[in-house]
């Protein structure tokens, strides 16, 4: 039987409670059971006057917008307060009624302007919210997942100017240049002098030549950046680490251009305390000074196999033994390669003669140079990329590398499918800090409050 009474209950008037509309099993209630949210107004107790000015929005409430917006991937601030106008949940979540008018789009970011920039109360939440999850005992710090994902800056790839590139000082540069002075000292060979950073003059006159970087106009601390097949974008890079139950450990943020080696330490200098026993990490990682950095701290790196750069037709490296006694490396027919002096990015370089080498049957599989001489580099702190070597085929580290598809790049994937992490609709650097690590915290969050419901966990 048809029946036609949709529009009959539209303008009537009801007496109800704002808990009763919302679900028992709603994620906002779960989420909102999961924490005591009163930790904010410790945070932020300093960034308010106690006796001067107009009464201000409830700090909790302030926090909690940004939160519903990256927990459930809402594009804009301007949006999300549309969402919190029409949903009951959000109202109820924020503690608002339903007659209470909703905060303006613009009222958080005065706020984070005026009160919040420049400081860490995004990290002292992520901070907090990882610091409950440690109060159950359900991270496993002892295997620890890192890589680097990017997101999308808020910034037209066509607008940009060219800027010198100014060279930033490596995290292992002094200690290395003093290894290097060292091994040329063992082998009778000068100190390197210093290095010379004042161009050239050019040969033909005119301005000397420096290198440049792109720029962005509207966002200059994001990164010119590309990846495979994408095309070229201004991005922030994300570094992060995991344990293998996918909780989120700490992050850093920098712009797109960097190599992940390069923003390694940063990251590293946030978790190394937390009892680290293997990291686990991609071949982007795998460089003698990260590998020197973990072993010397106690920590196993485990880090994938890299197939020699080698062209083809031409002997790979491993075809060239390297005789630790007499330190020198013994080519495919038998012959010496002898140590000729250590560079300044650490290699110590040995080279073959050139008259041997003429007439070699190999010498086409060996060497393009013209007067016939091979060169094979290897580097000061080699022997701790071989103990990687050694540690990669040890029992279950195959197994253990094949987890990164289930932990960190899995956390990845949620975060940018769900929470709103392929793209940044803010300038800055600061504000993609903000961003990244609220966003980390509601996954964490969300997790915590999830298993909390299903397990009925208590503190350890």
């Amino acid at each position: 039987m048809l029946t036609k009474e949709a529009d009959k209950k539209r303008e009537q008037i009801m007496m109800f409670c704002m808990d009763d509309l919302v679900p028992q099993d709603h994620l906002l209630r779960i989420i909102d059971k999961a924490i005591n949210w009163n930790f904010i107004y410790d945070l932020v107790e300093d960034k308010y006057s106690s006796d001067t000015g107009r009464p201000s929005m409830d700090p909790v409430m302030l926090i909690k917008i940004p939160f519903i917006q990256y927990l459930y991937g809402i594009k804009s601030m301007r949006q999300t307060m549309k969402e919190i106008e029409m949903n009951v949940a959000y109202r109820w979540f924020l503690g608002l009624e339903m007659m209470d008018k909703v905060p303006h789009f613009s009222t958080f970011g005065k706020n984070y302007t005026r009160r919040f920039k420049d400081t860490d109360l995004f990290k002292q939440i992520f901070s907090h919210i990882l610091e409950q999850c440690y109060k159950f005992k359900l991270v496993d710090p002892s295997e620890v997942f890192v890589d680097a994902t990017h997101v999308k800056a808020r910034a037209n790839s066509r607008k940009m100017q060219k800027r010198v590139a100014k060279e930033e000082a490596l995290f292992y540069e002094a200690m290395l240049r003093k290894e290097i002075d060292e091994d040329r000292q063992e082998h009778n060979k000068k100190p390197l002098k210093d290095k010379d950073d004042t161009p050239p003059p050019p040969t033909g006159g005119g301005t000397p030549h420096l290198p440049t970087k792109k720029c962005s106009i509207t966002d200059p601390e994001s990164g010119w950046f590309r990846k495979g097949e994408h095309k070229h974008v201004f991005a922030y890079a994300v570094e992060t680490a995991c344990d293998k139950n996918g909780w989120i450990l700490g992050y850093t943020v920098s712009p797109g251009n960097l190599h992940d080696s390069r923003t390694f330490k940063g990251l590293y200098d946030k978790i190394k305390h937390i009892g680290i026993k293997t990291l686990v990490a991609d071949a982007g990682y795998k460089t003698p000074a990260i590998a020197k950095l973990l072993i010397d701290d106690g920590i196993r790196p485990l880090f994938p196999y890299r197939r020699p750069q080698t062209k083809e037709g031409f002997f790979k490296k491993y075809k060239y033994v390297y005789d630790e006694y007499y330190d020198c490396y013994i080519c495919p027919n038998n012959q010496v390669l002898e140590y000729r002096t250590t560079n300044r990015e650490g290699y110590r370089e040995y080279k073959s003669c050139g008259a041997v080498c003429e007439s070699c049957p190999y010498v086409r599989q060996c060497t393009e140079s013209k007067d016939h001489v091979k060169v094979v580099t290897r580097h000061i702190w080699e022997p701790y990329m071989e103990i990687c070597e050694d540690l990669r085929h040890t029992r279950g580290m195959k197994e253990l590398y094949a987890q990164r598809k289930e932990t960190i790049e899995r956390l990845f994937g949620t975060a940018k499918e769900n929470h709103g992490f392929r793209y940044t609709q803010m300038y800055g650097k600061a504000r993609m800090e903000m961003k990244a690590g609220l966003t980390f915290a509601c996954m964490n969050l969300k997790k915590l409050a999830r298993m909390q419901q299903r397990y009925k966990l208590c503190e350890a």
